[in-house]
Formats: structure tokens, C-alpha cells, sequence
């Protein structure tokens, strides 16, 4: 594809726009279905998108990534990415989606970890930059519940603590991914995930709760399952049409779209949705978080002599 930077912006805002639309579609329906039931309609709606669109070539594909060669690293990153999407959803019943969102931006400074222990990578300035700035962000956004400001009750912690198991869960898939990626296919991978999800997770799915959701939260759980295909897809596109360090600095915005949309939600069209009160200085902790972790996704090496 050629490069075209207005198409990759498109598609990375498109991106961060779903990412961080989903968690306030996961709330509005989780009172009326369980996690494991979610997840499985979102893998499942996914898997059948992709195999109607290109998976029907896809098998030599998935038989490599199955062969004794890839296949520790094709489960883990199966497993991985289920586990993640369980525990952020579990996490998502006792925390509102802007804390939520704040929290899973833990990703992205684990991984940078993890490929500096595991792959031996570099950390260069910005990325220790990114890594110092991470914690003063949390400590300012959540400033009011830590000076008792704000009551937290014990279920806040274990939604927190969901949460943090959620982005190491998907550190072990990105990890995974980044290994395979030497050899295959993004989309033959995802493939193989959404597949493997939906047939996993089907034996603690209950799918007739689907007959008690109302028109909304029908489209609530259609646009959960949509998400993944689409969301992966433009972040593939973006890629494609743009430089990945710009595209990586677009995606953290991701967090502050959830809480815009929340403060949307809740004042323009009544929705009742739970948010984590903000004053200025929780507003620029969640301000910091994202520019510490564009800094973290941002980084390149420096360019030398030759």
C-alpha cells in the first residue's frame, strides 16, 4: 500500500474510537449477561466475520501456526488473549470504564518490560521518559480516593486488581505475537485467536441470554463483537498507511475518549453510566498516563553514523 498519512490518521483515531467506546458497551450490558457469555459472543462474531471474509484460504495458514514450531507461542497467544479479555470484563463489574481504560494502560509499559527481559531489547530515553511519568499519572487520577476524598470500597480494589491482571495477561499475548509476526500473517493470527476463543470459551457460555436483551443492548453486544475485527483491522490499515511510531502515539489516546464519551453519555443523553469524579488535577493525571505511555510505544532507536 502506498503511504498516505490522512488515511493513517483516519484509521488510527477510528482505532483508539472503538477501543475506547467498548468498555462503556460492555457496561451497559453486563447486568443483564455474564463475562464468559460476552467474550464468547465477541470471539465468536469476530471468528465468523473473518472466516466469511478471508478465512476460507486461511487453513495452510493456521496448519503452520498449529505445526511443533509455532504452536507454544500460537496458544500462548490464544490463551492469552482469552484471559485478557475475561479479566478486563470481570475487572469492568466493579470499576467505571474511565478507570478501567486508566488502568490497562499498564500494557504497553509491561510489554516494553518484557521485551527488554525476554527478547533483549533496548529501553531508550523516552521510553524511561514514559516509564517515570506512568506512576505520577495514576497517583494524580487516582489523588481522591487515595486522600479518602472519594470512598473505595473492597470490590474497587478487586476490579483494580482484575484490571492489572488483565494487562500482564495481554503481555503474554503480545509477546506471543511478536513472535509469531516474524513468520506469519496479523490476520491469520487473529483468525486463529477468534476462532479458538469462541470454541474455548462455548462450554461456559450460556448464548440464550442473548433472548433477554432489549433492541439497545442487542446493538450494545453487536458492537462488542464488531470491535475486535474492526478495531484490528484498522490498526492493521493504519500501519499500513502511516508510520508505526505515529500510529503509536495516536492509540493511547484511547483512555481519554472513554472518559469523554462517558461525560457525553452522562450529560447530553441521561445514561447513568459510572464515572471516577474528576477534578483538574485528576484530569491531568489522566492527562499524564497517555503521554506516558505514547512516550513508552513512541520510542526508536537513535539513528547512528552508516
Amino acid at each position: 500500500m502506498s503511504r498516505n498519512w490522512i488515511l493513517g490518521l483516519v484509521f488510527a483515531l477510528i482505532t483508539a474510537l472503538m477501543w475506547g467506546l467498548l468498555p462503556l458497551a460492555m457496561k451497559l450490558i453486563l447486568g443483564r449477561m455474564d463475562a464468559a457469555t460476552i467474550t464468547w459472543y465477541r470471539f465468536s462474531l469476530s471468528a465468523a466475520i473473518a472466516l466469511a471474509w478471508y478465512g476460507w484460504h486461511s487453513g495452510a495458514a493456521l496448519r503452520r501456526l498449529l505445526s511443533n514450531r509455532h504452536r507454544g507461542w500460537a496458544l500462548l497467544a490464544v490463551f492469552g488473549l482469552i484471559g485478557n479479555y475475561l479479566l478486563y470484563i470481570s475487572g469492568l463489574q466493579f470499576l467505571n470504564p474511565g478507570a478501567a481504560q486508566i488502568i490497562v494502560q499498564f500494557a504497553p509499559l509491561l510489554l516494553v518490560l518484557a521485551s527488554v527481559l525476554i527478547l533483549g531489547e533496548r529501553l531508550f530515553r523516552l521510553q524511561w521518559l514514559g516509564l517515570g511519568l506512568f506512576p505520577v499519572g495514576l497517583l494524580l487520577f487516582f489523588h481522591q480516593r487515595l486522600s479518602n476524598q472519594v470512598a473505595t470500597d473492597s470490590d474497587y480494589l478487586v476490579g483494580l486488581i482484575l484490571m492489572i491482571g488483565a494487562a500482564i495477561v495481554w503481555t503474554a499475548y503480545a509477546i506471543a505475537q511478536k513472535q509469531l509476526l516474524v513468520s506469519h500473517h496479523a490476520k491469520d493470527i487473529l483468525l486463529l485467536i477468534c476462532v479458538g476463543g469462541s470454541l474455548l470459551l462455548l462450554p461456559f457460555a450460556s448464548p440464550a441470554q442473548v433472548l433477554a436483551l432489549d433492541t439497545r443492548e442487542l446493538g450494545m453486544l453487536v458492537f462488542c463483537g464488531l470491535n475486535t475485527i474492526v478495531a484490528y483491522g484498522c490498526f492493521g490499515l493504519a500501519m499500513s498507511y502511516w508510520d508505526a511510531s505515529r500510529v503509536s502515539a495516536i492509540i493511547p489516546l484511547t483512555p481519554l475518549f472513554t472518559l469523554l464519551f462517558t461525560w457525553i453519555g452522562n450529560h447530553w443523553f441521561d445514561a447513568g453510566i459510572a464515572a471516577e469524579p474528576l477534578d483538574w488535577l485528576a484530569s491531568a493525571g489522566a492527562l499524564l498516563v497517555v503521554v506516558a505511555s505514547a512516550c513508552v510505544t513512541l520510542a526508536k532507536a537513535p539513528k547512528t553514523a552508516g
